[in-house]
């Protein structure tokens, strides 16, 4: 089937209840990142440039994600997607070496706040973004010799979805892809790892670039063909999900190639009863890219956000990392620091290349005693061969929701989240209000 056909004709019925599944879990955790995201200065920047340069207009009017003010519909994703991405915490996609949701999800919640929408509706739309920005991005990696960002590939899936969203047929959702694909930002995903910064994975541009192709194509803008959107990834579209099969959660939140590396280092902490006090030095194996990530002692949150040492020292002294940890005093923290200073990355090649669609690291804690702990090479915790619970998913969301929302109104969206499909179309309205209001505790 042809991208544009499969946007244009998928329909609530076709979507197989792991879909659904995959869609329920994804919403509730990236509002619960969205909410706390709100309160970082990246989301605070991001959300009053948007409204200077993207205001609203009379055609054009959405309220941004957990601030309650107005933008235009490309205004307020790009002010929705930046707060979700500077909370490195949402879900993602380890074939595509990047996360699709953090840009779907604000472009469709701008989408809706000015049009009638249901729970069925809803979902229909997130599972064709989703599904047409997997696999673009899987073409993007095969096609281009440089790692993009997920603004690159998440621009042609938002295309699509805002195209279908305002009604546009088959062909002008074929124009819109190619618009979105040709205009996306291909920034480099490498930069960012080797100097971190609020630019992150590029969705804050991806988001509004996708909506505004879907305006252009609407209005007779031409721009095809999408060269992500042909070739062997989407053989099987519309019988086969890569949203199902390549989805995973965060349990912490950084960067996902430091998370094999923070889980090994929990087993052994707890395997063999130690505390950060016996620990001298720490060793960690794992791919190249990284071992690219900074991280021995950073000083903003982006820096910890793209970091390894940093974060597996977190865990080994403090036995998690939740919002505790993202606050900036964690960040001087005299024992954090010394045993992150004490820690050692290993490019190996081995782990380079199994790392192909999963991430692995193998860790060695060395004690003052002079024993030497060691874990066998695992991949993290979250993909699909080693899934978070629900229940995880949920002690994760009120984790970051429950302070800025308030436990009453996090328990009133997480209802709302669960079966959300099923909502009708003031219940969906009850939710976006809850999500894009300023939070009142």
């Amino acid at each position: 089937m042809l991208m544009q056909d499969f946007a244009a004709s998928l329909s609530y019925k076709a979507l197989p209840e792991d879909v659904l599944k995959v869609l329920r879990r994804s919403l509730l955790d990236s509002l619960g990142v969205a909410a706390i995201g709100s309160q970082t200065e990246m989301a605070r920047i991001g959300t009053k440039t948007a409204r200077m340069m993207f205001g609203a207009t009379s055609a054009s009017a959405a309220r941004c994600l957990f601030d309650g003010n107005v933008a235009s519909f490309a205004g307020a994703a790009m002010a929705g997607a930046m707060t979700i991405d500077s909370i490195d915490a949402h879900d993602g996609t380890s074939p595509c070496k990047g996360h699709a949701g953090s840009a779907i999800f604000p472009a469709l919640l701008a989408l809706a706040d000015e049009r009638s929408m249901t729970g069925q509706d809803f979902a229909t739309y997130l599972a064709l973004a989703y599904e047409i920005s997997y696999r673009a991005g899987l073409t993007q990696h095969d096609i281009c010799a440089d790692y993009h960002t997920s603004g690159a590939w998440t621009a042609v899936g938002v295309a699509a979805m805002t195209a279908r969203v305002i009604g546009c047929n088959p062909m002008q959702i074929h124009e819109a892809a190619g618009i979105g694909e040709y205009h996306g930002p291909r920034s480099q995903m490498m930069r960012c790892i080797d100097h971190p910064t609020m630019v992150r994975d590029g969705v804050g541009w991806g988001a509004p670039t996708g909506i505004t192709a879907g305006f252009l194509a609407l209005n007779g803008f031409t721009g095809a063909p999408a060269l992500t959107c042909q070739g062997p990834h989407w053989q099987g579209l519309g019988e086969t999900w890569k949203l199902v099969s390549d989805t995973h959660y965060k349990p912490y939140p950084c960067c996902r190639w430091a998370h094999p590396s923070i889980d090994a280092a929990a087993d052994l902490m707890s395997k063999h009863k130690i505390t950060h006090h016996q620990v001298s030095s720490v060793e960690i194996k794992t791919f190249h890219n990284a071992t690219r990530l900074a991280g021995h002692h950073p000083k903003t949150a982006d820096e910890f956000a793209y970091s390894i040492a940093f974060p597996v020292a977190c865990m080994i002294v403090r036995g998690q990392i939740g919002p505790a940890e993202l606050a900036a005093e964690t960040l001087r923290d005299p024992e954090i620091l010394r045993i992150s200073n004490a820690t050692q990355l290993i490019d190996d090649p081995h782990l380079t290349q199994i790392s192909e669609g999963k991430r692995w690291a193998q860790v060695s804690l060395r004690l003052r005693d002079g024993r030497i702990c060691e874990s066998p090479p695992r991949s993290p915790r979250g993909d699909v061969d080693m899934p978070l619970t629900d229940a995880e998913i949920s002690q994760k969301f009120h984790l970051f929701a429950d302070p800025i929302l308030g436990v009453k109104n996090a328990e009133i969206l997480e209802t709302l989240c669960t079966d959300f499909d099923q909502l009708d179309a003031p219940d969906l309205q009850s939710l976006l209000e809850l999500v894009l209001s300023k939070p009142q505790i």
